[in-house]
Order: structure tokens, then C-alpha cells, then sequence
């Protein structure tokens, strides 16, 4: 039987599939790009609304991608971006990373963007990602870390967010800074080929400013994060406003600059 997963401590509100959507092989999966061949095939686990996985399948169009999360509902969503880019070789199905429906040796690639810090147990996950990589391929994760996440000006209720948030994600059972975990999971999980690196996304231009204090600003009260903060007594809905307006104030500086650090891993099967 599948370990439990840890709560998804974002769920799927609009201001999160805003982060989400974003996303695209280029700004998030570059270390992966260059072990890409045509024929290759694909699980990109953890799709959510199917950004990357449709890149994914753009790039090895002799092959397939199989995109995994785990409802239907987000699932939706990543077929219909498939379908608007006219993709043929990518499916999208319902599952469990801790215990994948796939035989041994399925795939070339394995592919985890933002997965593991949300999972009771990284390391069994990333032995069942290496048992349905076929010998040879390649694992391929990334993961923030959010206790090295900065920014400027030093607005103090983004303190508050930053350790709000933190606690909300350790109480479901998850890992926020999970980037500086990864190689020690890795080892753990058995894996001795691997490739370390790390790269950030970086909001500082007036747009980039706006669009991220905006969507942190909604997701502090409206989505899924919010909700398990109040109800696990974290803070209350004054609490959230107030880490909403800060969120609002830092973006409407002119000299603001927010920088996320994210680890990777290339490891081989």
C-alpha cells in the first residue's frame, strides 16, 4: 500500500494555478533539457495544470509524456492545454507517487517539479520513481527551498509569511525547505549517480513585482493555505489580511526584488 501523503498544503486555487501555469520546461526543468532525446518516454509527476508536461511532450514529439496528479479536476485543466497546443503524444491519468500503477522500467525519464516537499515520505517516493525509470535514465526533481527564499525591501510581515507558512506546511506533514534535503533523499533512497545544481526565479520588474505579490496576496486568504492556517490555529483572518497587505505593499515598491532558490537533481537509474 502507498505511504500517506503529506497535505497538499496549496490546493488548486485560482491564485495557485496562477503560480502554477507560469511555469514551462525553460524556467523550470532546465536541468532536465539537455538529456531530452525525440523518442523519449516521459512520467512528469505532480503536472498539475500540464504547462511543463506539454513542453515536455513539444520536445519529444517521437515519444509520449504521461502526466500524473492526483485529481481529476487539475487533470482536466492539463488536457486542455494539451489539446490547445495540438499535442498528440501526451495522456494525463489520476495516481499516487508513493505507489505508481506502472510496471518496472516504464519510462526514460521521471520528472518531479515542486513534489517532494509536499510528500510524508521523499524518500520511498524517489525509489519508486527510480523502480519505473528504466536502467540508464534519468531522475529528475527540483524543489524550493523556502527558508532561503529573500527579498527587498525587507517588508516585516513577509517575516511573518515566510514563518506562517513554514509551520502551516510542517503541520500537514510536509517539508517547505525541502531544496537543501534533496541530495541527502536522494543518497537515501539508494542513488549514487547524481548531478547537483540549483537556479532561481527572480520577480523585480515592475510586472514580475505586481503578479507575484499579487498571487501570494490572494493565495494568504483564499486558497487551501489559508484555510489550514486558521483552522490549525496558526494565526486568523486578521492574521492573513495583514500578511496579505504586506504582500501588497512590498509589490508596490519600485525597488522590490523577491528571489526563490530552488535545488535540482539529475540522478541515474
Amino acid at each position: 500500500m502507498p505511504e500517506p501523503s503529506a497535505v497538499y498544503t496549496h490546493g488548486h486555487h485560482e491564485s495557485v494555478l496562477r503560480s502554477h501555469a507560469w511555469r514551462t520546461a525553460a524556467n523550470s526543468a532546465a536541468h532536465l533539457l539537455p538529456e531530452l532525446t525525440p523518442h523519449m518516454e516521459i512520467l512528469d509527476i505532480g503536472c498539475g495544470p500540464g504547462t511543463i508536461t506539454a513542453d515536455l511532450a513539444a520536445l519529444v514529439p517521437k515519444g509520449r509524456v504521461v502526466g500524473l496528479d492526483t485529481t481529476q479536476e487539475i487533470l482536466d485543466r492539463a488536457r486542455a492545454t494539451a489539446r490547445e497546443r495540438g499535442l498528440e503524444n501526451a495522456d494525463f491519468t489520476v495516481g499516487d507517487v508513493h505507489g505508481l500503477r506502472f510496471p518496472d522500467d516504464s519510462f526514460d525519464v521521471v520528472h518531479a517539479h515542486q513534489v517532494l516537499q509536499h510528500l510524508g515520505d521523499p524518500v520511498a517516493a524517489l525509489r519508486e520513481m527510480r523502480r519505473v525509470c528504466r536502467p540508464g535514465g534519468v531522475i529528475a526533481v527540483r524543489d524550493a527551498d523556502y527558508a532561503a527564499m529573500t527579498w527587498y525591501p525587507r517588508v516585516p510581515g513577509l517575516d511573518d509569511w515566510q514563518d506562517l507558512y513554514q509551520r502551516v506546511a510542517r503541520a500537514g506533514g510536509g517539508e517547505p525547505d525541502a531544496g537543501r534535503h534533496l541530495l541527502s533523499w536522494a543518497r537515501r533512497a539508494g542513488f549514487t549517480d547524481v548531478t547537483a545544481t540549483a537556479s532561481a526565479w527572480c520577480f523585480a520588474s515592475p510586472e514580475e513585482r505586481a503578479w507575484w505579490s499579487g498571487l501570494w496576496a490572494d493565495r494568504t486568504v483564499a486558497s487551501s493555505y489559508a484555510r489550514l492556517a486558521v483552522d490549525g490555529s496558526f494565526t486568523d483572518e486578521a492574521g492573513l489580511h495583514r500578511i496579505a497587505g504586506a504582500w501588497r505593499d512590498w509589490g508596490r515598491s519600485q525597488d522590490a526584488w523577491f528571489a526563490v532558490l530552488n535545488a535540482e537533481l539529475l540522478c541515474r537509474a
